[in-house]
């Protein structure tokens, strides 16, 4: 019975490419009372094992936080696995803005005595008596009264890439570090304020509102499923984004875009930028903002003293890290004395500047699309897509775009066909076909054709 990965990150990756299907990165979280999480971690290995579920979660006798990567066709069975549990039925699972398909290469699943370090003594409160959950045009509005004050329960390094406008973003490093300076911070606004709190996706700010209720906060709101859900909400209602930015996410991503501000700096040069890294330097692997153009230069490294050590054989970087903590525990995440523009604490809401759209060939041209088929396939090693013919007639010669939300949208000529295993000039609807495609395609992506004008 596999209980573990025996697969490295790189061979799990290759997988991942070879399938050539659609993965959706998703966070969830719940607090329940769970009698033996050893079991009850084990029982989940197993069943997320055989979905090709991956992702990092915590289990304790408190509940369980997820974040993961699951084949968007096996995303009914993976519901199944968790509403088999009654505190999990109906459970909202936050379904991330921007897609990857490595977001996670592993998974991991471990138990530990609380599914976040907040450092509170739950024996001392009820931590059942929670805020009011706000929906996102709740939460808009809400931000529009004087009488609130919205607090940022991340850490600096989280709210430094990206923020709700006028938010507290407290200088810390760890959730629990941020629970005494406010309780301290807004002591003499327990009755005429609204306590107004956000996170990432809601679980910080379900431990955090009952605490603050219980050291006497009167009016206390919490964002109903973080900024994950926040943006969902506003892309799908058409709201206006108070929050601005990126949002920082723990997987291989380290962010998804929420609005096209760029609010924080490199961390060696200065420059608008707000893409995070970590050191190349395995001795050091601290997390910074580093913009392309430092990267290329200093080769992943925040120092040149670790541009150094990357280049000395192997055997002497172990020699040196032997027996030492790495930056990540050494200095503050992006605090380095070698970084020079660093900000946190009280951050502007101003931004610096605007990251590049996307090209969109609909930009370029006008154009009619009529939608065809849908993506079934790809074969990487070949390079090949696969697709289903639904709508309309396709010949060679057409011109074609392949839309997705991970692949974007790309403009191809078809130039041959393969037609159910033929080489056909035409294909119709209920047919199969193949043809040469230079980039991967995912799951979900839909096949156009173009009417140009």
């Amino acid at each position: 019975m596999q209980l573990y990965n025996t697969l490295s990150a790189e061979e799990r990756a290759e997988l991942i490419d070879q399938a050539g299907k659609q993965r959706l990165t998703l966070s969830f979280y719940a607090y329940a009372k769970i009698q033996d999480p050893k079991k009850f971690r084990d029982d989940l290995f197993i069943a997320w094992n055989a979905l090709d579920a991956l992702g990092r979660i915590y289990v304790a006798h408190e509940g369980i936080n997820a974040q993961m990567s699951v084949p968007a066709e096996n995303i009914e069975a993976f519901r199944e696995t968790l509403e088999a549990y009654d505190f999990m039925k109906g459970i909202r699972l936050n379904v991330a803005v921007d897609q990857d398909d490595h977001s996670f290469l592993k998974l991991t699943i471990k138990v530990r005595h609380k599914i976040v370090a907040d450092g509170l003594n739950d024996d001392t409160f009820d931590v059942t008596n929670i805020g009011v959950h706000l929906k996102a045009k709740e939460f808009n509005e809400i931000l529009e009264d004087p009488n609130t004050i919205v607090v940022d329960f991340r850490n600096h390094y989280e709210s430094e890439v990206g923020h709700f406008k006028n938010a507290i973003t407290p200088d810390v490093e760890t959730f629990r570090e941020s629970l005494p300076i406010i309780n301290e911070q807004l002591q003499n606004h327990k009755e005429d304020k609204n306590l107004v709190m956000y996170c990432t996706g809601g679980i910080r700010c379900e431990k955090a509102s009952a605490y603050f209720k219980h050291q006497g906060f009167k009016n206390v709101f919490q964002l109903e499923g973080g900024i994950i859900n926040y943006a969902k909400q506003i892309q799908e209602e058409g709201l206006e984004s108070k929050f601005i930015g990126k949002n920082f996410v723990f997987d291989n991503r380290l962010g998804e875009r929420i609005t096209d501000d760029i609010v924080s700096q490199c961390h060696q040069c200065g420059k608008p930028c707000d893409n995070h890294t970590n050191c190349e330097n395995d001795g050091c692997h601290l997390l910074f903002i580093q913009c392309d153009e430092c990267k290329s230069a200093m080769e992943n490294c925040c120092s040149t003293e670790c541009l150094e050590i990357i280049h000395m054989p192997l055997v002497d970087q172990v020699r040196l890290r032997t027996g030492k903590q790495v930056g990540n525990k050494v200095f503050r995440k992006g605090k380095s004395e070698s970084l020079k523009f660093k900000h946190s604490g009280e951050l502007s809401d101003v931004a610096l500047g605007s990251a590049p759209k996307p090209t969109d060939i609909r930009q370029k041209i006008k154009v009619k699309k009529v939608l065809v088929g849908k993506a079934e396939h790809y074969y990487v090693k070949a390079q090949v897509g696969l697709f289903t013919i639904e709508n309309q007639e396709l010949n060679t010669g057409d011109t074609i775009l392949i839309s997705g939300p991970t692949t974007g949208n790309q403009e191809l000529i078809l130039e041959k066909i393969m037609v159910n295993g033929t080489e056909n000039t035409i294909a119709r609807k209920g047919d199969r076909i193949t043809f040469e495609v230079p980039f991967r395609i995912r799951l979900s992506d839909k096949l156009y054709k173009i009417l140009k004008d």
